[in-house]
C-alpha cells in the first residue's frame, strides 16, 4: 500500500524527527514529506491526494493539530486509511476515533508499533500483537520501544546548515511534573552515548550548527552528560551551538566550572525550568526544586558569562496567586538572565494536572494550545495582566537590545514586574526601532524615579550598539552642522578622538548631553562609540 509519512511543523527550520525515525524503522517502503503550519490545508490534501497515497501516517502536536483537524475531515472523503500519533493524540485517541477522523492512533513511541500495523494492513499479522495502538475495537497494550534496537534517523536530516537538528540522548524522564507530558513516562531509557557522539561528529562535519538534544532532563545522567559535553568540546566547530534542558539544582559546581573553564563562549546553552519559586505551587505540580542550589547554579553560570542561559516560569500554576507570580518574576528576574521566558500553563490531555482541573478551578481554552484562562488563584484579568507584561518583557528585555538601560533602570527601582506591566499597557504604534527606542525612553522620563541623563546616555549607547551604519535618530539633542564640527576639531585636538578629521565630519554622529559628548563613527560597517 502506498504510504506516506507526514510532518507539519511549527517553522521550517524545525524538522520532524518522529517521522524519520518511524521510517528508518519500518521495513516496508514508506515516503516522507514535511509541510509548516503555514501552509493551505488544501495544498497538503492536494499533494496527498495526487500522489495517491492509501495510507497516510501524521505526526500531531499542539502546534499542527487544528490544522490537522482540517486535514482529516478532506483525508477521510477520499478514504484514506489514517494513522495518527504524537503527544496530542496519544491521549486523546477516542475523540479522533468516534469521530471518524482516523482509523488509527499510536500512543507515545511508535517505532515498533507503526511498522506492525503496516504489516498488519498487508494481512500479515494480528491486530493484537501490535503495540500501543488504539483502533476502533479498543486499545492493544502498552510496550516500551527497546531503545537499543532502534535505528537511528540523523542521516535523513538535509539542509543542515539552515535547519536545528534535534537530538536524543534518552528517553523518560526521572520527574513527575504535573503539567508536562514527559512525566508519564518515568522509565529513563539511554541511547548509546558514544553513538550518539559518532552521529554529532558526522552531523557537524556535514555543516550542522545549531543542535537542540530533546532529553526532558539532559543531565540526569551525569557521565554522559560530562562525555557529551567533553566530546562537544573537542569536537566542535566555530559556528556551533549546542543547546540542552537541564535540571538546574541537579549541577554541580565542578561541572558548571569544567565547562567554564574549557568551553567557548555561547558553544552551550542552557534552558532550565524554574517555572515558580513558590514552594507550594511546586509542590501541586510534584516537582521537588531546591531554590537556593538552583539560584546559586545560575549565579555560578551567569557570573563566568560563558553558557548562554535561558530560564523558564509559568504562570498559572495551583496557589500562584497575581501577587506570589509577581513575587516568583522578581526573584528569577534579580537573576539578570540573557533570556526569561514567561509561559502561561496549558491543560494538556492525559497529564496530572488535566485531571485535577476541577480541583483548582480551571478554565481554559478548548483549542489547542489550551491556556489557562482562570483558576480558583488566577482572575481572567490577572492573566490580562501578565499578559501586558510578558508583551513588554519580551518586547525590551528578552531582545536584547536595550540591555544596558534596561538593567540600569532595574538596579534603582523596587518592583521589576510593576515596571514592564505599566510599559506593557503604553500601546506601540510602531514596530521600528527608533520608535521602539523613543517609547522607551519617554516612559522612563515620566514613570521612573531615578537618574534620567544617565538612562538617556545608556540608552542612546544601546541604540548606536544596534547598528553598523549611521541610524536614525530619535533623541533631541541635536547639532548644526558647524556646531557638530567645531566640537570634533575641538576634542581631535585634545587628543580625545584619535581619528582623521575628515572621517570624523563624514562618518559621525554627534550627540551632546548634559554630562557627556557620544561620538560614533560608522565606516566601513563597523562602528566606534567614544563617550568624552
Amino acid at each position: 500500500m502506498r504510504t506516506l509519512l507526514l510532518g507539519i511543523n511549527s517553522k521550517y527550520i524545525h524538522p520532524n524527527v518522529a517521522i524519520r525515525l518511524l521510517k528508518v524503522n519500518c521495513d516496508e517502503d514508506v515516503d516522507l514529506k514535511e509541510f509548516n503550519i503555514k501552509d493551505n490545508v488544501n495544498d497538503i490534501s492536494e499533494y496527498i491526494l495526487t500522489n495517491n497515497y492509501e495510507v497516510v501516517g501524521i505526526s500531531c502536536y499542539i502546534w499542527n493539530i487544528e490544522l490537522v483537524k482540517k486535514l482529516l475531515v478532506i483525508l477521510k472523503k477520499h478514504n484514506v486509511i489514517v494513522i495518527l500519533g504524537g503527544p496530542e493524540v496519544s491521549y486523546n485517541a477516542s475523540y479522533y476515533l468516534d469521530n471518524n477522523l482516523c482509523d488509527y492512533v499510536i500512543k507515545n513511541e511508535g517505532e515498533e508499533a507503526f511498522n506492525l500495523l503496516l504489516h498488519y494492513l498487508n494481512n500479515e499479522v494480528s491486530i493484537d500483537k501490535i503495540p500501543n495502538l488504539y483502533h476502533k475495537g479498543g486499545f492493544t497494550f502498552d510496550k516500551l520501544v527497546d531503545i537499543s534496537k532502534t535505528k537511528m534517523a540523523y542521516h535523513l536530516l538535509d539542509d543542515l546548515a539552515n535547519k536545528i537538528i534535534y537530538i536524543e540522548t534518552s528517553r523518560g524522564c526521572p520527574f513527575h511534573c504535573g503539567y508536562c507530558m514527559a512525566s508519564l513516562d518515568n522509565k529513563l531509557r539511554f541511547f548509546d552515548i558514544e553513538e550518539i557522539k559518532k552521529e554529532v561528529l558526522l552531523l557537524i562535519n556535514k555543516g550542522g550548527r545549531i543542535f537542540k538534544f530533546l532529553d526532558r532532563t539532559f543531565n540526569a545522567n551525569k557521565k554522559n552528560f560530562l562525555s557529551l559535553i567533553d566530546f562537544i568540546i573537542n569536537h566542535h566547530k566555530a559556528n556551533n551551538s549546542f543547546q540542552f534542558e537541564i535540571t538546574g539544582d541537579l549541577l554541580d559546581d565542578d561541572v558548571i566550572r569544567y565547562i567554564n573553564n574549557h568551553a567557548p563562549k555561547n558553544l552551550f546553552r542552557f534552558e532550565i525550568g524554574i517555572q515558580s519559586t513558590n514552594i507550594l505551587a511546586n509542590k501541586a505540580v510534584y516537582r521537588i526544586q531546591n531554590n537556593e542550589k538552583l539560584f546559586h547554579n545560575i549565579k555560578l553560570i551567569q557570573d563566568a558569562n560563558i553558557i548562554d542561559l535561558h530560564l523558564d516560569l509559568i504562570a498559572g500554576l495551583p496557589y500562584e496567586d497575581y501577587a506570589s507570580f509577581i513575587n516568583t518574576f522578581n526573584e528569577v528576574l534579580s537573576l539578570r538572565p540573557k533570556e526569561l521566558q514567561i509561559g502561561f500553563l496549558k491543560l494538556l490531555k492525559g497529564t496530572k494536572l488535566y485531571q485535577e482541573k476541577e480541583m483548582y478551578g480551571y478554565k481554559f481554552n478548548e483549542l489547542a494550545p489550551y491556556d489557562i484562562i482562570s483558576n480558583n488563584y488566577l482572575s481572567s484579568k490577572d492573566i490580562e495582566k501578565i499578559h501586558l507584561l510578558e508583551d513588554a518583557f519580551e518586547r525590551f528585555y528578552n531582545k536584547g537590545y536595550y540591555k544596558t538601560a534596561i538593567n540600569y533602570v532595574l538596579d534603582n527601582i523596587d518592583n521589576a514586574f510593576n515596571f514592564f506591566y505599566e510599559l506593557g499597557k503604553v500601546k506601540v504604534e510602531s514596530k521600528r526601532l527608533s520608535d521602539t527606542f523613543k517609547l522607551l525612553n519617554d516612559f522612563v522620563k515620566d514613570n521612573v524615579n531615578l537618574d534620567y541623563d544617565t538612562f538617556h546616555k545608556l540608552l542612546i549607547i544601546d541604540y548606536l550598539n544596534c547598528h553598523n551604519i549611521k541610524p536614525s535618530i530619535w533623541w533631541d539633542e541635536k547639532l548644526s552642522p558647524k556646531e557638530k564640527n567645531n566640537l570634533l576639531r575641538m576634542h581631535q585636538e585634545n587628543g580625545n578622538l584619535n581619528y582623521d578629521l575628515n572621517i570624523l565630519y563624514k562618518y559621525s554622529l554627534v550627540i551632546p548631553l548634559p554630562n557627556n559628548l557620544i561620538v560614533a563613527i560608522y565606516k566601513d560597517n563597523t562602528r566606534k562609540i567614544v563617550v568624552i
